[in-house]
């Protein structure tokens, strides 16, 4: 188990049924699960690897209204209320503070989009500031750039990745939750045309609901039941230093570097907007529907070739029988290395901006595997060809923040309570074959 995350112990005896059987313990799976404990559901959650040691445990920590497509908004609003209630409600630190967030640039067009954005958000109801230069200024006090204004979103905030997913587990499984780890669904157990359970490496488990919040692995999966699921894998590399002055107390945002202050003292940083792509098969399936947001992004995406990809792990076309070793137990957690001199890189243009913080030291850097669908926007969705079965993937970077909420949507879906939000956006059926996905928004 990953040292950086917070302990989640196992329960002992897999059940012979469950109401609910929830495949990944990331920061969805948890929530959806945290959900249905509540309202009286016999859940079981099956992770293959700990909880949140993928994306869940790796992400930036944003909860962030500012900049998100406009598709999500209603879900952050709600996933922003969830998290100001839920560290009283699970009686876990769950790590988050409503400390607002502040982009700063030097560049006339990045001010003009964040206009445009909250012209539209204020439908909404999100407060949002464009600043001019002296506003960004007295926002980043220390910083050397001559900004030409920014954006302040002051209900925004950020969580703790190594706590999050983690303390709503506890919480659920005080309430009665059953959680399994190093334990991989191997596929679903079909009958009459209806999910009837889920196959694990220690035994069946017989339900008619299941949610696949497999993050990267979800298509991979999917393809096992003959389930099309577009999807695309993108490596984010991060840092968190030593603790340090708190000169910047909330998520920051700037084109060089992106950082938030850590519980710990410390801070969590990264290159703004870069990515890694390593591709394999999966990759190739479905570059058409890809291309487009792959032309919207490709300045900040790196490519990098690995034999690897293309016959282990989520990028893979395995087969596997149901009573053999699947793909997800030769690979129980995801850990790519980092990206070249993105460590030092990230050191620096902090340093460069905020001369005090010159000489952080580094205490861990990492990377993570960001699942991603051809529009931006992630599958809260049934699967019609296969009842019982909700998929709750393709985040696409976004899930930790909407986490809480898209947690609650997925529930609603399974306990057939009528959703928070429009589940339109979400819908699998919008990658139907022939039809091309809309374009992405903001980021």
């Amino acid at each position: 188990m990953p040292a950086h995350l917070r302990f989640v112990q196992d329960s002992v005896h897999l059940p012979d049924s469950a109401d609910v059987v929830i495949i990944g313990g990331g920061i969805v799976g948890a929530a959806c699960c945290w959900e249905l404990t509540r309202k009286g559901y016999r859940v079981v959650v099956v992770e293959k690897g700990w909880v949140a040691a993928e994306q869940s445990g790796r992400n930036w920590g944003w909860c962030r209204q500012q900049n998100r497509d406009e598709r999500e908004l209603p879900l952050i609003i709600h996933a922003l209320q969830r998290w100001r209630e839920l560290n009283e409600e699970t009686g876990e630190e769950l790590g988050f503070r409503a400390s607002g967030l502040v982009y700063a640039t030097r560049n006339e067009q990045d001010i003009r989009r964040w206009e445009s954005w909250n012209e539209m958000a204020s439908q909404y109801g999100i407060r949002s500031q464009i600043l001019n230069g002296t506003q960004a200024k007295l926002l980043t006090p220390g910083s050397t750039s001559d900004w030409r204004g920014g954006v302040h979103s002051p209900d925004d905030g950020h969580a703790d990745p190594s706590l999050a997913a983690p303390g709503l587990m506890r919480a659920a499984i005080r309430r009665g939750a059953l959680l399994f780890q190093r334990c991989a669904v191997r596929g679903l157990d079909i009958s009459s045309g209806k999910v009837s359970g889920v196959i694990t490496e220690r035994g069946l488990i017989k339900t008619q609901q299941v949610v696949c919040a497999a993050g990267a692995w979800s298509s991979l999966f999917c393809r096992r039941h003959g389930i099309d699921l577009p999807a695309g894998n993108v490596i984010g590399s991060a840092l968190r230093t030593h603790p340090a002055d708190a000169i910047i107390r909330g998520p920051f945002y700037t084109d060089a570097f992106s950082c938030k202050p850590r519980l710990d003292g410390g801070y969590t940083l990264a290159l703004s907007g870069a990515g890694r792509l390593e591709p394999g098969l999966q990759s190739l399936l479905y570059a058409r529907q890809f291309y487009p947001l792959y032309k919207a992004r490709r300045m900040n995406l790196s490519l990098k070739l690995r034999a690897a990809s293309f016959y282990q792990g989520p990028e893979s076309l395995a087969r596997w029988s149901m009573d053999a070793v699947s793909p997800f137990e030769k690979m129980r957690v995801l850990d790519p290395a980092v990206s070249a001199g993105v460590v030092d890189a990230a050191l620096a243009a902090i340093g460069n901006e905020f001369p005090a913080l010159k000489g952080l030291r580094v205490s861990q850097s990492w990377a993570g595997v960001i699942d991603c669908m051809p529009d931006d926007v992630p599958v809260i969705s049934p699967v019609p060809q296969l009842p019982g079965l909700i998929l709750s993937t393709g985040y696409s970077g976004h899930g930790f923040g909407i986490g809480p909420g898209a947690g609650r949507l997925t529930a609603d879906l399974v306990t057939g309570d009528p959703p928070i939000v429009d589940l339109a956006p979400f819908s699998y059926s919008r990658f139907a074959r022939g039809t091309r996905p809309d374009a992405p928004g903001m980021m």
